[in-house]
């Protein structure tokens, strides 16, 4: 297995393993720990181009006939939950997972998630994009994404017809993506898939018409929609659905979050984006945090830094 990093200070990272026992590890390291079965091949051949921007991995890859699986045991051994989107490039990919199987052609998206068991098979050659990120960088709750994952996205039709040539386009174009103009164009990926991801619910809730995801997609889009606005808080969010506080509690305890926290974290990820977004590199931070409801500047600075390890002038600067 050899690994070439490029020029740059977030340079693409090239590794190419021929054999299956190189492949495991190299995937394992790039994504998170992965069983690899040769699904009857007799040789190998693959390679990953990838480039982190932020805490977003986009990741290409190329390999022949092969399958990867999330076991219970791997899943133990991780802390933090990612989601991760496939788009396939060219070939034919299965994903399994949630007890539904998506069987992905040339241009088609799916999503899954590592905190749960999941397989992927390749039946021969292919090349496919994956962006990995943890979840509260998808503005979807957790809970509501189960009902999508491992459902195939059709890349000639609907939103998704809009979405694919995008992240195709990405794929080709890794070397691109560098500094803060990468990080806004990766963001700018994740808001078309949670546009995409957001439909798909919307026509599951038309279609079962199940209340109880309902009420969570009005609340999550409520909550979306007035993240500004320093007054958000389980009062005014219930008053305007009309149920119970306690209500609203039990709901987001299902999801396994609070209100507050969901909140909370939703806001910071927004002013994350725009402290590297280079539009709003003049702006205070101050600004950017009242933008999203943090009326209280060292409060803020106190939970972002909390959150992600540096102030937040430290992390615009270190863009």
């Amino acid at each position: 297995m050899t690994a070439v990093a490029e020029t740059g200070a977030s340079a693409v990272q090239t590794v190419v393993a021929d054999s299956f026992q190189d492949w495991s590890r190299a995937i394992s390291k790039s994504f998170v720990p992965l069983m690899v079965k040769d699904n009857g091949a007799a040789e190998f051949h693959g390679t990953m181009r990838s480039r982190v921007l932020g805490n977003i991995s986009v990741v290409e890859v190329t390999a022949g006939r092969h399958a990867v699986v999330r076991t219970p045991a791997l899943i133990a051994k991780s802390a933090t939950r990612y989601f991760k989107l496939s788009i396939q490039l060219t070939g034919t990919g299965t994903l399994i997972q949630d007890e539904r199987e998506a069987v992905l052609a040339a241009g088609d998206l799916a999503i899954y998630d590592t905190s749960r068991p999941y397989e992927l098979r390749f039946d021969g050659d292919f090349r496919s994009l994956v962006l990995m990120f943890p979840h509260e960088q998808l503005d979807l709750p957790a809970g509501a994404m189960e009902h999508v994952t491992a459902l195939r996205m059709p890349g000639d039709e609907g939103l998704g017809e809009l979405i694919s040539p995008f992240l195709v386009r990405l794929a080709d174009n890794l070397e691109a993506l560098s500094g803060t103009n990468g990080l806004r164009l990766v963001h700018n990926a994740l808001d078309l898939v949670t546009t995409l991801f957001n439909g798909e619910l919307d026509q599951l809730v038309d279609a079962g018409r199940d209340p109880h995801l309902l009420l969570l997609a009005r609340i999550h889009d409520y909550i979306e929609a007035n993240l500004g606005d320093p007054t958000l808080g389980p009062g005014s969010i219930a008053a305007a659905h009309y149920i119970s506080t306690r209500h609203l509690h039990d709901l987001f305890q299902e999801i396994g979050t609070t209100v507050a926290a969901s909140i909370r974290q939703r806001r910071l990820e927004r002013c994350r984006r725009d402290l590297r977004d280079p539009v709003l590199a003049n702006r205070p931070v101050t600004a950017i945090a009242a933008r999203w409801g943090f009326t209280d500047a060292a409060h803020f600075s106190r939970i972002f830094r909390a959150a992600f390890g540096n102030s937040p002038t430290g992390y615009r600067n270190a863009g």
